[in-house]
């Protein structure tokens, strides 16, 4: 018997959001890997994330995900995409706005071994890279305890 965790959802609306991709890779550093996502600027709690190659294909599946939160500002680096391909809201690009998500940049490559640059640790299969990251996102930001299998 599976037990299943009943989980209460609300629409909230977020006016400022930050936006950013980061690099990492599946088996060897020819296969690149990224990790798109948002955090909400003012709490940097992460919104939605995505996993796939730089092809801004990916960033419109991040923005299908945060359609319902309504944001009207972004922030991000000068990566043209982010100006070409979000129409809805307000685009501000430079560093000076997007050291929240900068800094959790660092601190996914510090709790997740398969996201250091030079190391030996990684994932040998695209799913397995999305799980693992995907665990560490929901344990360290949102305080969700790890199913006791996986422990």
């Amino acid at each position: 018997m599976i037990d299943v965790e009943i989980v209460s959802s609300e629409q909230v609306e977020i006016d400022e959001a930050e936006m950013d991709e980061m690099w990492s890779f599946v088996h060897d550093k020819s296969q690149q890997y990224w990790l798109w996502w948002a955090i909400d600027h003012n709490t940097g709690v992460p919104l939605a994330y995505c996993f796939g190659t730089r092809e801004h294909k990916n960033l419109d599946e991040l923005q299908r995900l945060l359609a319902p939160f309504k944001i009207n500002i972004v922030y991000s680096d000068d990566n043209y995409a982010y100006k070409n391909r979000i129409k809805d809201s307000a685009v501000i690009t430079g560093k000076r706005n997007t050291q929240k998500i900068e800094r959790k940049h660092l601190s996914l490559r510090t709790w997740c071994a398969r996201l250091v640059r030079k190391g030996i640790r990684f994932s040998k299969l695209h799913l397995m890279h999305r799980i693992v990251v995907g665990l560490v996102i929901n344990y360290w930001f949102f305080g969700r305890p790890l199913p006791i299998h996986l422990i």
